[in-house]
């Protein structure tokens, strides 16, 4: 009998990392955006939404992974996204959404009301979104409305990836730490993912590995 040889799992990680590289080299552009459930474009294609509290990072990282600089704006004071704003990757197979941010204190209450209001809409009813990258910042403990929006996701049977950010403003040891921690914060869900990414924007860490996650989706 010949001999079975296992598949190399470096080059299995190697042919994820260059297909997630070859979906974001391809053109981004902002197409649409919506502030109410009935302004949402007609569902085609794939969409991965980014959500996350204010000042999360959301923006920075949407720029990271599609290589532009200014593609999402960066508000100048955090809670400002008060939309879902749609960006088409390529000819259209793949869209990023950016939701709104969500816990921010100083936002009045109305407001914080309808935009919470449109994106759990948005959660529970779009057909096409395949994922949500649930964004957290390494450097801040997990708030009850981190928990919160996780307990929606396990509810509406929407798979949710928790993702890192800033992670570069973090000693090693320390961030090592807290990535354990959010990992078994995210096996208590139903619809998490086992596998929590460590990103940075400024740095480039972890962006690679996030784009092939998203790219194993369109595949």
């Amino acid at each position: 009998m010949p001999e079975v040889i296992p598949p190399d799992p470096e080059i299995g990680e190697a042919a994820a990392l260059e297909a997630g590289r070859l979906l974001f080299a391809q053109n981004t552009q902002f197409v649409h955006a919506a502030q109410t459930v009935e302004g949402l474009l007609e569902a085609r294609g794939i969409e991965v939404a980014l959500a996350g509290r204010s000042n999360v990072g959301k923006s920075t990282l949407i720029n990271a992974i599609t290589g532009h600089v200014a593609l999402a704006r960066v508000a100048q004071a955090p809670g400002r996204t008060r939309q879902l704003n749609f960006f088409q990757v390529g000819e259209g197979r793949l869209s990023i959404v950016d939701m709104p941010g969500y816990g921010y204190a100083e936002a009045p209450k109305a407001v914080k009301r309808d935009w919470q209001g449109l994106m759990f809409r948005y959660l529970r009813g779009r057909p096409n979104l395949r994922r949500v990258l649930l964004l957290m910042d390494a450097r801040i403990e997990d708030k009850p409305a981190d928990h919160t929006i996780m307990d929606i996701l396990d509810k509406a049977a929407v798979a949710f990836q928790i993702v890192l950010t800033k992670a570069d403003k973090m000693k090693p040891e320390v961030l090592a730490r807290k990535h354990e921690a959010i990992l078994a914060i995210a096996r208590k869900h139903p619809a998490a993912l086992n596998d929590v990414i460590v990103t940075s924007s400024e740095t480039g860490l972890g962006i690679a590995e996030l784009r092939a996650s998203i790219a194993a989706l369109v595949v």
